[in-house]
């Protein structure tokens, strides 16, 4: 039975990006990210219809200020009270969860795509979704990088440009590339 390449990449299974499916999808994203980039100045920080419409899950009280991307929309839950300051990037090829009182600084991004080490399959588009998980209460600091498969614990701090790499536990402080913990 072959699967379709969304099958595919839901399952956490190697797919192919380039895919007439998924280039629809992200072709509805971003209409939606649009659409909320040009929102009135006085409704700076509320969330667009659209984009709104294509997340998994949004509080009412999730607020993100444009500019915003994000690959698909379909795999973001934003819990309540989660703030995405400006130029905040999401790559959500696997499901992204952002707990409750968590913000982000400007122009964090968050991967969920991780392409093939060997460069033939990688010639391919071969890539894989990994999950992201960021607990409540979470700050992270502006220009942060989250790799594919991190889960951030609640209450935990990652520093402005960090680069984390692996999970960072609970009420951890982290900083620098790769982020580690800060004694």
């Amino acid at each position: 039975m072959s699967h379709s390449e969304l099958e595919k990449m839901q399952a956490g299974e190697w797919y192919s990006c380039l895919d007439p499916e998924l280039s629809a999808m992200r072709a509805r994203a971003y209409d939606a990210v649009h659409e909320h980039s040009v929102l009135h100045p006085v409704e700076r920080g509320n969330i667009g219809p659209k984009l709104r419409g294509l997340f998994a899950e949004c509080a009412d009280d999730a607020r993100i200020e444009a500019r915003f991307h994000c690959a698909y929309g379909i795999n973001i839950h934003l819990a309540e009270d989660v703030f995405l300051n400006v130029g905040c990037v999401i790559l959500d090829t696997a499901p992204v969860k952002i707990g409750k009182h968590s913000m982000l600084g400007p122009n964090v991004q968050i991967y969920c795509a991780d392409h093939h080490r060997d460069p033939e399959l990688r010639k391919q588009h071969l890539e894989i979704a990994r999950p992201v998980t960021i607990g409540e209460n979470v700050w992270i600091g502006g220009g942060a990088i989250i790799l594919p498969g991190v889960t951030i614990g609640d209450a935990a701090i990652v520093g402005a440009g960090s680069v984390v790499t692996r999970d960072v536990p609970a009420g951890a402080t982290v900083v620098g590339n790769p982020a580690r913990i800060r004694a």
